[in-house]
């Protein structure tokens, strides 16, 4: 047994901390073999895992191992690193202060100045951050949405934006070639910051980044005093900079939810803090409720999702879909720049090969690119880079899960810009008599009846990691001719690079990096995703329809998901 290995090398260290040491100590066979079948990876999303001990892990050794890799990258791949730094920050988790700056202790001792925020921040806000202050890169501490027991690690380049393939690839080449984790030399906190190593930011950096968020208001002058606003941060790093931003932009009635402001690592008032799951907007509809809001609005622990509720025609709070949101965010923006004559001549909207269409298609009505990209808002950020110094400007990005990127000074998803946009667009349209609901209904009823599942298939620890590497191994191996009732006519394996056309039996190359996901085209314009989540011991299946009825698009979600399912469920059996 390989990982037993690991796990006596750890027992055996004199120093070990002695918190990780008791929680060895305590561990049963399959705990321990979890804990130490696999060194963490760089998903989607950076590196992502259980708190605890152990290379499969987030713990300050795994911290200090990874950043031994990334100092080791800078020094070699991006000028005056050294003198130029790197920003980080933290959000509300377990362990979130003492990892960035167990981060930055390791930075520092190779020489790397670290700027570390004095308390937590957004994601989005280290972002600009980066470019701010001219750093040679960035690193944030955070979990995203996962439960209370998870942390997780991220890195940036100097762009502000996440790691990409070619890059991370590098860095975690230079991470895997730490022999022992223990030979880490870190120098004290104290003696690094009396030399100018560790230097403390915040205010500054803060008033910059509103001031630039404030920016992307499109009707400044438009009446705000009456929109109703119900918004949770969920205890994470959202609450100050949303109250802040919305407090200078005019809106008067703003209700947070008083019992989830907080911070909290243990998330105590939610089941997970993830706006993407109804049960997290339980408070915030009560408190609606009670003061007649217009919408609701949550944000996740490091304040780069958004999720948003509003009134149906009851008056019952509905959660959007981040395809929803999406749109309705496409067709605000742009109906308004029109109106102002501002729309730029050259533009793209980005997307993900796991997005609706819908938001697509009010964007070509416009005459703009749409541009999809791989699941990982990297991909997007890095798209954003790309069009610099061209004739295109960027106008808009987003993902299925929640993400949005209105102005790219941010290069990654950022719920504080996304809070702003979906206040004004709520308040222009009541000013018009209408709500976000009437908003979506009138866009189904101009561009058709897209409608979406999405399903995670949960298979925790080295078992379900096989498990889902079985799913989409079936899959792969022998390609479902009938879903649904319908044909299969398109298959695009992005492991393989490859979209084959099955009815007139082609292939063609994919060009975009290589990635487990496979997604199958139906006859009827529908299809189905299947991927392993980059963050989380998931299997996701995704779906997507269009028809010219709410009903009939909504009856082929759920046989989609169906067939889907009984195939998947026959696999792991």
């Amino acid at each position: 047994m390989s990982y037993e290995n690991d796990y006596q090398l750890w027992l055996n260290q004199e120093n070990l901390d002695e918190t990780l040491k008791a929680r060895l100590l305590a561990m049963g066979e399959i705990e321990k073999e979890d804990a130490f079948y696999r060194n963490l990876e760089f998903g989607t999303a950076g590196m992502r895992g259980v708190i605890g001990a152990g290379t499969n892990r987030m713990n300050i050794y795994t911290i200090r191992k990874a950043n031994a890799g990334f100092a080791q990258f800078l020094l070699g791949n991006v000028g005056n690193a050294k003198e130029r730094g790197v920003v980080i920050a933290y959000d509300s988790r377990h362990f979130s202060p003492e990892f960035a700056m167990e981060s930055a202790k390791v930075l520092a001792t190779y020489g790397i100045k670290a700027y570390v925020f004095e308390s937590l921040r957004p994601t989005p806000e280290l972002s600009f951050a980066v470019r701010y202050l001219n750093a040679a890169g960035g690193i944030v501490v955070t979990a995203s949405h996962n439960p209370p027991e998870y942390n997780g690690y991220k890195i940036y380049d100097e762009t502000g934006c996440q790691s990409v393939p070619a890059e991370a690839e590098k860095v975690v080449a230079l991470v895997d070639a730490v022999a022992n984790v223990f030979d880490i030399q870190v120098k004290s906190e104290q003696e690094l910051k009396e030399a100018g190593l560790i230097v403390m930011i915040g205010e500054e950096v803060d008033n910059a980044y509103i001031e630039r968020v404030k920016s992307l208001e499109i009707n400044r002058d438009l009446s705000k005093k009456d929109l109703k606003i119900v918004f949770s941060p969920l205890h994470g790093t959202a609450d100050i900079p949303v109250r802040k931003l919305l407090k200078e932009c005019g809106y008067e009635q703003l209700h947070v939810v008083e019992e989830q402001s907080t911070p909290d690592s243990d998330f105590t008032t939610v089941k997970s803090p993830n706006p993407e799951d109804p049960a997290a907007f339980e408070m915030s509809i009560a408190l609606g409720e009670k003061v007649d809001a217009d919408i609701l609005i949550a944000t996740d622990p490091d304040a780069d999702r958004v999720g948003l509720a509003v009134k149906d025609p009851a008056g019952k709070y509905t959660l959007l879909t981040g395809n929803q949101t999406g749109a309705i965010l496409i067709h605000y923006i742009l109906s308004q720049k029109k109106l102002q004559g501002t729309l730029p001549a050259k533009g793209r909207v980005f997307n993900t090969i796991v997005t609706s269409e819908m938001g697509a298609a009010i964007a070509k009505s416009y005459g703009y690119d749409v541009v999809s990209t791989l699941t990982g808002f990297k991909f997007i950020g890095e798209q954003a880079r790309l069009m610099e110094g061209t004739d295109y400007e960027y106008i808009f990005g987003y993902e299925e899960s929640y993400g949005y990127l209105i102005g790219d000074f941010v290069r990654d998803k950022d719920s504080v810009q996304s809070v702003l946009m979906c206040a004004e667009a709520a308040a222009y349209y009541k000013s018009l008599g209408k709500t976000l609901y009437e908003v979506l209904v009138e866009l189904y009823e101009t561009y058709g009846f897209y409608r979406e599942g999405l399903v995670n298939i949960t298979l925790k620890g080295k078992e379900g990691a096989d498990k889902i590497n079985r799913i989409l191994s079936d899959f792969r191996q022998y390609t479902p001719t009938n879903i649904a009732g319908q044909s299969v006519v398109k298959v695009e394996d992005y492991k393989e690079s490859t979209c084959t056309d099955l009815v007139n039996e082609s292939t063609v190359d994919i060009d975009l990096p290589k990635s487990n996901v496979l997604k199958y085209h139906l006859e009827d314009g529908s299809w189905f995703v299947l991927r392993p989540s980059g963050t989380e011991p998931k299997a996701k299946v995704y779906i997507a329809v269009i028809s010219d009825m709410m009903e009939k698009s909504d009856a082929q979600v759920s046989k989609i998901k169906e067939d889907v399912l009984a195939r998947v469920n026959d696999i792991i059996a």
